[in-house]
Parts: C-alpha cells; sequence; structure tokens
C-alpha cells in the first residue's frame, strides 16, 4: 500500500484549505491563459419529451465567463468535408471552466437552467475571437481526475452550430446582430408598412424584400464551384459528362 508519513494519501487526501488553494490557481490561470466566452443556456418552448428535442429553442440570455481552450494549435474535428449537400464545416473545440466560477457567474444568477447544477449539453457558447458560436456536445466534469480529492473545472467539448434560425434576442449587441446575419428566416425581410404591418400579395402570402436572397448559409461555399461549373459542363447535350 503506497503510504507517505508527510502528505495525506487515501479517501482523506487533501484538507479544505489545500483544495481551496489549488481551486484558486486554477482560476488564475485560467483568467491568464483563457478567453472572455458568452455563455447562453437553452430555454426549452414546445419540449417534446418522448424524442428529447425542442424545435423551438431559444437563446434569450447571456452570461460572460473567461474559459481557456484546450486545442491551442487550431480547431479539432474533420474540418471542411465536400458532401452531396455541399461543403460542411465540422470543427470542434474543447473549453475548460472552473466549475466555481460557473455557479457564480451563470447558476447563481438565474434558475431556468436545463441542468441547474452544470452546464448542459444544447446551451450554446459565443467565441468573439473568432466570431462563432458552438454547441456544447458533451460534459465531462471527470478531468483532471481527483486532485487532492476533487474536481475543479468542467471540461466543454463543443462543435461549432449549425444555426437553423432560433430565437438568438440576448440584448448584446454583438451576439443578436451575427446571429442576425446568419438567420434564414424570410419573415424577417417582410416589406412592411409605416405602421408596421406587413403588405401581402393577392394569395395573402408576405412580400418578402429582395435582399432575402443575399442571405446565406454561412457552411454553404460552393458558390464559386457552381459558377466555374456552368463553363464546364454543357448539360444542352444527351451526355453532359462524356466527350460525344
Amino acid at each position: 500500500m503506497a503510504t507517505n508519513f508527510y502528505f495525506q494519501a487515501g479517501t482523506n487526501i487533501g484538507t479544505t484549505n489545500e483544495q481551496r488553494l489549488v481551486e484558486d490557481l486554477i482560476i488564475e490561470a485560467i483568467q491568464i491563459k483563457g478567453h472572455d466566452i458568452y455563455y447562453m443556456p437553452r430555454t426549452s418552448v414546445t419540449p417534446d419529451h418522448i424524442l428529447g428535442e425542442d424545435p423551438m429553442n431559444q437563446f434569450t440570455q447571456v452570461y460572460p465567463i473567461e474559459m481557456y481552450m484546450n486545442n491551442v494549435q487550431g480547431w479539432e474535428g474533420d474540418g471542411e468535408l465536400m458532401s452531396k449537400f455541399g461543403i460542411q464545416v465540422t470543427d470542434n473545440a474543447t473549453f475548460v471552466v472552473s466549475k466555481r466560477r460557473w455557479e457564480d457567474a451563470v447558476a447563481m444568477q438565474t434558475e431556468d437552467l436545463q441542468l441547474p447544477l452544470r452546464p448542459a449539453e444544447g446551451d450554446l457558447l459565443y467565441f468573439p475571437k473568432t466570431k462563432a458560436f458552438f454547441e456544447i456536445k458533451y460534459v465531462n466534469h471527470l478531468d483532471p481526475f481527483f486532485q487532492i480529492g476533487k474536481f475543479y473545472v468542467y471540461s466543454l467539448q463543443c462543435e461549432l452550430y449549425r444555426y437553423s434560425s432560433e430565437n438568438i434576442v440576448t440584448g448584446v449587441e454583438e451576439v443578436d446582430s451575427r446571429a442576425a446575419e446568419k438567420t434564414q428566416d424570410t419573415f424577417a425581410f417582410q416589406f412592411l408598412n409605416q405602421t408596421g404591418g406587413a403588405f401581402l400579395s393577392q394569395s395573402g402570402t408576405p412580400i418578402i424584400l429582395a435582399s432575402s436572397s443575399q442571405v446565406e448559409d454561412s457552411f454553404d461555399d460552393t458558390t464559386p464551384f457552381q459558377t466555374q461549373a456552368q463553363d464546364i459542363v454543357d448539360f444542352s447535350v444527351i451526355d453532359p459528362f462524356g466527350e460525344f
């Protein structure tokens, strides 16, 4: 059995003061080497308890907190992949946040959380450095494993968020404007009158401004390929890919 007369061991390893010291050092290290991140908890509107999802998720709260990014040399994941649906970006990142700082900055500021005791899968992070949204896919609270008998951080394994016109109105101009740029909601481009009402066509559908056609998916970068392909592929013949 591993024993030492000068250091504690076993289940009673570490005193409260020692654990507090380690935790303070971890928080200080994250604040020195980390980044300021906006944490946005997910709010369910019409949850489906059978499938365990909510197509009407909204994000109306935001909490700034410092986090450390583990993969300092760049994004992880498969990167950009070419598929039949276009170019897909699968960048991943792992953010580390102090448990005590998360409780002070997020958990104690609101009661409307999916999981009140820890960050929840499905919540969003906004990284101002790259102006990108990340969705939390998995929360690991066991790494590092029992340092002096306690856990001090959450390791948030995140994936680049695929925005699909969720309601993101947090009151922070930088976050809201970035989400508005990527919206695919055509009702955001309705032609309005002086009173704010929408002009309707003869069929009763709203009239959409031409600027809505300029809205592009940030993950779709196939326009250059389509433009160049028009000069190469001739679809006027029976076999556009053949020699005759």
